[in-house]
């Protein structure tokens, strides 16, 4: 498989770097990765990159967005920040690589058992992580169940995935209230901006689409 060109992405869609993402996570789960040569991708991504999708994704060392969407050098912009939330930098990132650079989709990935999103259902104080989770723990006041303050924290593995998929929610709608510039290029088709959830037990992805 070769490296995307100008022409290749010029080709693409929102929905066709959707499906793309979608098929590279199904080779993943099955262990069967694409034929590709990285080198080769090195030498034909060295005058330029043309990049298909942009990714927002957690630091968790088990979630690589290009291995579990099985994608080469030059394929995905790849943004990563402890329970992948949006700020200005990643804002601007974000407008660069879509308006700019011209990739065609916006893809805000969570996963399960986020230590990101434990520290804030936990409510975690720790130098400048405290920042950080300041910023997540929105999400945890968002979601209503359990009432049972007991069953609010990271013990409770279903209230921590519900938090994290309530994250992603709250993400997507950052973008699309914090940035004119991607509202406007979603509104006119232009890009797709969705989100998804990482199982970490079995590989798969979950679109929200």
């Amino acid at each position: 498989m070769k490296a995307h060109t100008k022409e290749t992405q010029a080709t693409m869609t929102p929905e066709k770097a959707l499906q793309f993402l979608k098929e590279g996570n199904i080779r993943f789960q099955k262990n069967l990765k694409a034929n590709r040569n990285l080198l080769e991708q090195v030498n034909d991504t060295s005058d330029g990159q043309f990049p298909f999708a942009t990714i927002l994704s957690c630091i968790d060392s088990r979630v690589s967005a290009e291995l579990v969407f099985d994608q080469g050098l030059g394929d995905i912009f790849s943004i990563r920040i402890a329970g992948n939330f949006v700020n200005q930098d990643i804002l601007g990132s974000m407008e660069f690589a879509c308006k700019l650079a011209g990739t065609k989709l916006i893809l805000v990935l969570g996963h399960t058992s986020c230590g990101a999103i434990r520290g804030a259902c936990d409510h975690a104080r720790l130098g400048n992580l405290t920042s950080l989770i300041n910023k997540i723990e929105p999400a945890v006041y968002a979601v209503e169940e359990p009432e049972d303050k007991a069953l609010r924290n990271s013990s409770n593995a279903d209230f921590v995935n519900a938090v994290a998929k309530k994250n992603v929610e709250m993400t997507l709608e950052n973008i699309r209230n914090q940035s004119v510039i991607l509202h406007e290029m979603e509104k006119f088709d232009e890009i797709k901006i969705v989100g998804a959830m990482y199982d970490i037990s079995t590989g798969s992805v979950e679109f929200y689409d």
